[in-house]
């Protein structure tokens, strides 16, 4: 039984390693700073249009979340294994790709699609094998650890792609990382596997009175119901509006801290990835709809705040960064634990890859429309009101999510504890 809790618990470290290498996404402030001022200086090397800088990303973000739906598929029926190793070759390829060109298109090819793929498939692998060794009652914990290392990546990330960029330039850089996260990738990748069929943990709840029966649902009948429409668009009001203030803070860093903007893209990690953890451990306990409403607030207001924040005011800037990064991590750990409990563990993979593909198109339309409202005002502060607002429905929205009635009595059912 020791050797089982503790495959469990190295299925759960490999997943957060991986994630470890694949939140490059959420350094691209630091990549665009480069390119922006090679824009802007008419240097040749980058020909694009300033409205365009966040396209790459928008498009990654795009490509990322509808590649988990196959993925999810692919590591349901097949391999987590083979999902992340076929996660880790795309990524780099991507990466290795834009660091021949600097070229728009070349850009959106590699980093917007190739790497946008990767990171799906080695995403969708990691968590799903994970959350199979534990019990219900540990989801939201474990599900928040394995995606805390994508949040966490910019901490080393951000300091070591200055660093590299300075010292060998953006193409180089982009070269050193796609062939480093190929190789790491695909070597943790041989850690994921499913437990044997049938597996159930010892402290996993028998069928009682006290326990919520839920059903394990396939894609077709799961998009049937009401609660995966509001889970997807709560999800992506509130991954969008987080993506829309990650892709451009080292920019605003910028201009209070010069070189050290870093440090804010640093700092956001650092609650990006506690607040995967936080918010699987408190919706453990009082409910993912509870523990959602009280985190799309608060992001609302945190966001609401940049409006009377200058980037010289460096320590409120550095505050609100992390505070938005902790907010915007508590939805990749709360969004897989509630599709587990809405609709069950069989169909996890391609299931949470369907309602994450609202984390796409969140990812893909409000960075491109902010960065589209600050090319026209020259200020982002519409865009700060629209996000708010637009969380501020989620909030209303989460209370009114619950879990659907299955459809079919004989339906197989699991057990989620009800809490306390």
């Amino acid at each position: 039984m020791n050797q089982i809790k503790n495959l469990g618990w190295r299925v759960t470290f490999a997943g957060l390693g991986i994630n470890l290498a694949l939140g490059i996404l959420y350094t691209w402030s630091i990549f665009k700073m480069y390119i922006k001022e090679s824009i802007e200086a008419r240097d040749g090397i980058f020909n694009w249009s300033l409205s365009s800088l966040n396209d790459p990303y928008a498009v990654c973000c795009l490509v990322f979340a509808f590649a988990m739906i196959f993925a999810g598929r692919l590591q349901d029926r097949i391999s987590p294994r083979i999902t992340a190793v076929i996660g880790g070759i795309l990524t780099g390829s991507g990466l290795i790709l834009i660091s021949f060109s600097t070229s728009w298109s070349v850009w959106i090819l590699g980093f917007g699609i190739l790497t946008g793929m990767g990171l799906g498939f080695g995403y969708a692998s990691a968590t799903p094998p994970a959350i199979k060794w534990f019990p219900p009652a540990k989801t939201g914990m474990i599900a928040g650890i394995v995606v805390a290392g994508f949040g966490l990546a910019s901490v080393y990330i951000a300091p070591l792609g200055i660093f590299l960029i300075e010292k060998f330039g953006l193409s180089q850089s982009m070269l050193i990382f796609g062939v480093a996260f190929l190789v790491i990738v695909s070597a943790l990748a041989q850690f994921l596997v499913n437990p044997p069929q049938g597996y159930v943990h010892p402290d996993a709840p028998k069928i009682t009175k006290t326990s919520i029966p839920a059903a394990d649902y396939t894609p077709g009948e799961m998009m049937k119901t009401n609660t995966f429409y509001k889970l997807w668009i709560i999800f992506c009001v509130a991954s969008g509006a987080g993506l829309m203030i990650i892709g451009g803070v080292a920019g605003m860093a910028k201009q209070g801290l010069g070189s050290s903007a870093w440090i804010v893209v640093a700092l956001m990690a650092v609650g990006n990835a506690s607040g995967r953890v936080v918010a699987g451990i408190l919706s453990d306990r009082i409910g993912r709809a509870n523990t959602l409403f009280i985190m799309l607030i608060f992001q609302a207001i945190v966001i609401f705040s940049l409006l009377f924040i200058t980037p010289t005011q460096v320590i409120l800037l550095v505050v609100a960064a992390t505070l938005i990064g902790f907010n915007y991590g508590t939805n990749l750990s709360l969004f897989p634990s509630a599709t587990k409990d809405f609709f069950g563990l069989k169909n996890f993979g391609v299931n949470y890859g369907l309602v994450f593909s609202a984390w796409g198109i969140g990812g893909f339309i409000f960075p491109r429309v902010s960065q589209m409202i600050v090319a026209q005002t020259n200020s982002p502060h519409m865009a700060y009101i629209m996000a708010a607002g637009l969380l501020l429905v989620g909030a209303v929205l989460a209370l009114m999510t619950k879990a659907p009635v299955p459809a079919k009595e004989n339906k197989p059912f699991v057990t989620i504890p009800v809490s306390e």
